[in-house]
């Protein structure tokens, strides 16, 4: 569910993001207005990352190898983070580099192609139809990301997730719905008061705003990178099993990591009875991994180690 629905909200927002660059560039190329040459440079970003995310996931799927003995799982967080950076390099940079530029034109005197020319009205009804455009893309994550969101709070969902791409679609989308209505505001200020600085404003607020969410998700995918336990309600059911498992007395401890979205991890030590043959022990290894698999589907390596309970002997 996770993974076919993370790749609906990516497509959707690729073909999203591609119809509004190119309308974003036209909008540019007659009105000279920078905040829409900065959300146009926002969309190909965002276009990029989308299909940076359809990499991953293509990438992730490749089977294992003796270099690579667990899989290729975590290559959906390594894209991940990429786009973290393009967001940030690319989006971000880029806005507040063009807002600094904006500013010195204005700030010289220089002719406003969006006051003077009579195209004033083209970038109104492009940034209204691009909203209109991004609300259905942002319509199509909310959907998909509440099949896996549950009982959590939006942010809680972004924090937790293990599959980054519904969280990455939900910000992307989220920061380009915002920066529409920044661009929009200071467009249409520009053009109310014959002021250019409003038009920098916007632009300088788009910027600032992929910067923020570009940090919000290298932050979110770094602790991805670097490993995340499942979930604490998967430990428990996996725990809960273990612990139904006719011949195991408790589990001593138990550890999970995430290989990849969809695939975990467990190493865990139970105890058995002192008295237990080796047939008997294994015999409960195997009721164990039986029971610990149908418990959570997602766990793709698992080692069970049997060990004497050291505190009922004490």
């Amino acid at each position: 569910m996770s993974a076919s629905g993370g790749t609906k909200a990516v497509v959707a927002a690729l073909v999203a993001n591609l119809f509004i660059a190119v309308t974003k560039f036209g909008a540019w190329a007659l009105t000279g207005a920078s905040s829409m040459l900065a959300e146009a440079i926002h969309s190909v970003a965002d276009s990029g990352n989308q299909a940076l995310l359809l990499l991953g996931g293509r990438r992730a799927k490749r089977a294992a190898t003796p270099e690579h003995p667990f899989g290729y799982g975590r290559e959906r967080y390594i894209f991940a983070f990429i786009v973290s950076i393009v967001l940030f390099s690319v989006g971000g940079l880029f806005a507040l580099y063009e807002a600094y530029h904006k500013y010195e034109e204005v700030h010289s005197g220089a002719p406003n192609e969006l006051i003077e020319g009579r195209w004033w009205w083209v970038p109104l009804v492009v940034l209204t139809a691009a909203i209109i455009a991004e609300s259905f893309s942002f319509r199509t994550a909310i959907r998909e990301s509440r099949h896996v969101k549950g009982k959590q709070t939006w942010v809680r969902f972004v924090r937790s997730a293990r599959s980054p791409e519904l969280p990455v679609i939900l910000l992307e989308d989220l920061g380009a719905l915002l920066g529409l209505v920044f661009a929009l505001i200071g467009v249409g200020l520009t053009l109310l008061t014959g002021n250019g600085y409003f038009d920098v404003a916007g632009t300088a607020m788009i910027g600032v705003l992929l910067v923020a969410i570009a940090v919000v998700l290298a932050i979110e995918t770094k602790s991805l990178l670097l490993g995340e336990s499942a979930t604490p309600e998967s430990v428990r059911k996996m725990t809960a099993a273990l612990e139904g498992t006719n011949g195991v007395n408790r589990v001593i401890h138990m550890k999970t990591l995430h290989l990849g979205p969809e695939e975990v991890l467990v190493a865990a030590k139970i105890a058995v009875d002192a008295t237990d043959s080796a047939a008997e022990v294994a015999a409960v290894i195997n009721r164990a991994e039986a029971a610990i698999r149908a418990a959570d589907p997602m766990v793709s390596a698992l080692y069970l180690e049997p060990d004497l309970d050291r505190s009922a002997v004490r």
